[in-house]
């Protein structure tokens, strides 16, 4: 039996104008799926689920968000993703709506790019 006061991570969740779009985003990015909506009260999606089937990723809208003023000030989070092929990556990633800013204190190591919500994630070479 688990010991029950032991947790586990069971999604990431993440706020955007627009939850469709950014789930759609990611889904594409990462290869994985849409699997569910949510809706408010009046029955509008307002949540949407993107997973690989071991990890979950929630996207919300929010009317009122606003994206991280990086670099100006420090971020709590973002995503490090690895990739076989960081070129092919980085091209798919801007065809699908991520931009690319001046901004990039990775050097050689790793790319900063901005999701359609405009909260930033790297891309490096997989290990």
């Amino acid at each position: 039996m688990a010991d029950p006061v032991t947790g586990k991570v069971a999604s990431y969740a993440f706020w955007g104008h627009d939850g469709r779009a950014l789930a759609d985003f990611w889904a594409a990015a990462l290869g994985w799926r849409l699997t569910q909506e949510y809706p408010d009260e009046n029955g509008v999606p307002v949540a949407f689920t993107v997973t690989d089937g071991t990890t979950t990723y929630i996207f919300y809208t929010a009317k009122d968000h606003r994206p991280p003023n990086w670099p100006a000030e420090e971020l709590p989070f973002h995503l490090d993703l690895s990739f076989p092929d960081v070129a092919a990556a980085e091209r798919r990633l801007l065809d699908l709506g991520a931009t690319k800013p001046e901004h990039q204190p990775g050097g050689e190591y790793w790319t900063v790019f901005l999701d359609p919500s405009g909260q930033p994630f790297c891309v490096s070479a997989a290990t």
